[in-house]
């Protein structure tokens, strides 16, 4: 049970990373970003090839996939979506258009495991890092690895939002982008700062993903909906909403998932997406804004003078 509760964690800690890029993206541009899962896989790749060629344990790695994932992020946003913000695209044309640019990423990478494993002579389209893994005290290092990421990533962000005169600028430009750049407050440079900040969390979090399981090519088109359902269900339009909702479907899919196959089976396990389809589907009944929607959290939030 130890093992499942260590797993939960960790899994919750990798969503929790991969929805604050979604979350900070959507509020800045107003586009949810398709390709978010994709990042997180090459990631992965980005990790796997400094393990192949130089040797750098996964873990190591982690620098250098958060700045070519923010780079990735950046490009994202001025191929993809700056020359339709431009053209006064509509939302669901900039969607359309994240959506093919993940299909481009889906593409590369799956090229890329193929020109990788005829390199090392290695079948590199499936790979994990689980036999790579340290311990201390008993505690796996893709636990205590992600948890500090989570909560550097949110210490960072607390400082950088609350604590600095362009994490004003930032907020600003989140709630109102008309207003801010009436101010005189470059929202462009706003805006350019979420999606770096966004492919580097999902590039981090890919470091991470391989020491849990198995990563494929495909390994983008089942992660997404967890990535969607974590920011839906925490509210779409704040930073706060990807940590409570990462951690809801996080344990959702993995503890949850795991009590009912031992009820009905492990055949069970194949539908963890099915629950956290569930809980997204009743939160956008109950609470449309999300939690960080409702009046309970705006309270909360006075109260902390957030």
């Amino acid at each position: 049970m130890m093992g499942v509760i260590e797993g939960t964690i960790v899994w919750s800690n990798i969503i929790v990373l991969l929805a604050l890029g979604l979350t900070m993206t959507y509020i800045t541009t107003a586009v949810p970003n398709f390709a978010q899962a994709s990042f997180a896989v090459v990631g992965s790749y980005i990790a796997l090839t400094l393990l192949r060629f130089i040797g750098l344990d996964p873990y190591l790695s982690i620098p250098l996939t958060f700045i070519i994932g923010g780079l990735i992020g950046v490009s994202t946003y001025y191929i993809a979506l700056k020359p339709l913000i431009k053209r006064k695209a509509s939302i669901e044309m900039l969607m359309i258009a994240t959506l093919a640019w993940d299909l481009i990423l889906f593409g590369i990478i799956g090229a890329y495991s193929e020109i990788l494993g005829s390199l090392t002579k290695r079948t590199e389209t499936l790979f994990v890092f689980t036999n790579l893994d340290f311990e201390v005290y008993g505690l796996p290092g893709r636990l205590i690895v992600s948890t500090m990421l989570v909560l550097l990533t949110i210490i960072g962000l607390y400082l950088l939002l609350y604590k600095t005169k362009f994490g004003i600028a930032l907020r600003a430009s989140m709630e109102n982008p008309s207003l801010a750049e009436a101010m005189g407050i470059n929202v462009e440079n706003t805006r350019l700062f979420s999606w770096f900040i966004s492919g580097s969390l999902a590039c981090m979090a890919g470091s991470i993903l391989p020491y849990l399981q198995e990563i494929v090519p495909q390994t983008g088109y089942f992660l997404i909906v967890s990535i969607f359902a974590a920011s839906i269900v925490g509210g779409l339009y704040h930073i706060a909403g990807a940590l409570i909702g990462g951690y809801i479907i996080g344990v959702s899919e993995s503890l949850f998932t795991y009590l009912l196959s031992m009820l009905f089976g492990p055949g069970v396990l194949v539908y963890g997406k099915v629950i956290s389809l569930i809980i997204m589907i009743i939160a956008i009944l109950i609470i449309p804004r999300g939690v960080t929607g409702t009046d309970l959290w705006r309270r909360l939030e006075k109260w902390l003078n957030l």
